[in-house]
């Protein structure tokens, strides 16, 4: 076996590695995806537990309780196979972020424990659960990041993306579990479910940019306009309620409670089943690149080697009247000549689309973590939330003709220069 034929199998195998790692994430993606949507159960009867100090929820959240740890359960033992590799093939960021989700894992005991003993309130409880779950996020959004194949990452991105997005309506589900059980939505858990359902919208739109097209209709097709308008009308009671406490009749707080989780479940159990289906996708996906690829592998092993190219003196003896130029020319023209060519044409294209389509996904990802920063700096100096962060970025970037990637940009530069001007001073 000639040194080049070597070369390509080992390249092959360098592949058939990388995609084996890509679908063992996919694995735990999965695992991730069903203990997040475990956790936001239980985080929202957990929510309606305390609120209603015990009253309320009980068997339903020990249900669900049980079923988060049994969901955890299996989510560890997938991520403790990933760390036992003898040659790990995750890039060390993504082990470095769920080293951080196992401390918190660890420390989940005492937060059910505290919820059990109503030694923790309401906005504590859910804040726990969602420091956790943000947690289990970043590592889907590591494996998108670290991801070496175009047509896998932009999988992984509309996964993360949808998956972000219905954790922040499990938020809604369970700011307005709070306001409902309690009788009133005061001002901060109002902006809150504002703010909620603005987000929502961002993470929906960016996952349906990603998504396949099969994706997109299983999306529209899962939900209910009927549940989306019974979810609506109470955001609107939510909302227009004052922030002073209402005596309202007594069965009222119970019953709008109730029919608030019902309906906000059986929309987050239908974005459920289209993160499923997009999952399953992302499985086949990695599993049909492996076959294709060991397909690969072994065509390589079975081509035979090219015929050994005449030595230059026998060449230029048989065209010793020509030219250099006329030399080539005539072997660019010759049937092996065109075939060499077109295949080398077909392969450059090939990767050169590969490495666009792959450069345009790994941009949207770093566009969106400029953003974020900037919108932390705006937060931090402006005195403004989230969302009228994201406004200002946005008006901002239109007045100066700029894309909001640019405007973070310069708002990070800014920054960093001003802080350098204060260091010396």
């Amino acid at each position: 076996m000639s040194s080049a034929q070597q070369l390509l199998l080992t390249a092959i195998r360098c592949d058939i590695d990388n995609l084996t790692h890509l679908a063992t994430t996919a694995d735990i993606v999965g695992d991730i995806s069903r203990f997040i949507h475990m956790l936001q159960r239980e985080r929202g009867a957990s929510t309606i537990y305390l609120v209603s100090q015990g009253q309320r929820f009980k068997t339903r959240r020990d249900t669900y309780r049980q079923h988060s740890q049994q969901a955890e359960t299996l989510m560890r033992q997938r991520l403790e196979a990933l760390s036992e590799e003898a040659r790990p093939q995750a890039a060390a960021r993504l082990l470095r972020r769920i080293a951080a989700v196992w401390y918190a894992l660890d420390e989940l005991g005492a937060l059910r424990q505290a919820i059990d003993t109503f030694a923790i309130t309401p906005d504590a409880a859910t804040q726990a659960f969602n420091q956790l779950t943000s947690g289990l996020l970043a590592i889907v959004f590591e494996a998108a990041d670290t991801s070496i194949d175009p047509d896998i990452t932009r999988t992984l991105v509309a996964i993360f993306h949808l998956m972000q997005g219905k954790e922040l309506a499990g938020q809604e589900r369970a700011c307005g579990a709070f306001g409902f059980t309690h009788g009133h939505f005061d001002e901060p858990h109002r902006a809150l479910l504002n703010q909620l359902m603005s987000d929502q919208q961002r993470c929906f739109d960016t996952f349906v940019e990603f998504a396949t097209p099969e994706a997109q209709q299983a999306w529209q097709k899962e939900l209910s306009p009927r549940t989306l308008s019974g979810i609506c009308h109470l955001r609107d009671i939510a909302c227009q309620r004052s922030s002073a406490k209402q005596s309202p009749p007594k069965e009222t707080p119970d019953k709008l409670g109730e029919t608030w989780y019902e309906l906000t479940t059986l929309r987050i159990d239908s974005m459920k089943t289209v993160e499923d289906a997009l999952i399953e996708q992302l499985s086949m996906l990695c599993h049909r690149k492996i076959g294709q690829a060991e397909e690969a592998l072994e065509k390589a092993k079975a081509q035979p080697c090219h015929p050994t190219p005449a030595p230059c003196e026998q060449l230029l003896a048989l065209n010793g009247a020509q030219p250099l130029g006329d030399l080539t020319a005539n072997a660019l023209t010759s049937p092996l000549g065109r075939s060499l060519i077109e295949l080398t044409q077909a392969q450059a294209s090939r990767l050169q689309g590969l490495s666009d389509e792959l450069e345009n996904t790994r941009k949207a990802l770093r566009e969106r973590k400029l953003i974020e920063r900037a919108k932390g700096l705006i937060m931090a100096h402006q005195e403004m939330n989230e969302e009228e962060a994201y406004r200002f970025l946005r008006k901002t970037s239109m007045d100066q003709s700029k894309s909001m990637a640019d405007m973070a940009q310069a708002i990070l530069d800014l920054s960093a220069m001003l802080k350098r001007n204060d260091a010396k001073t």
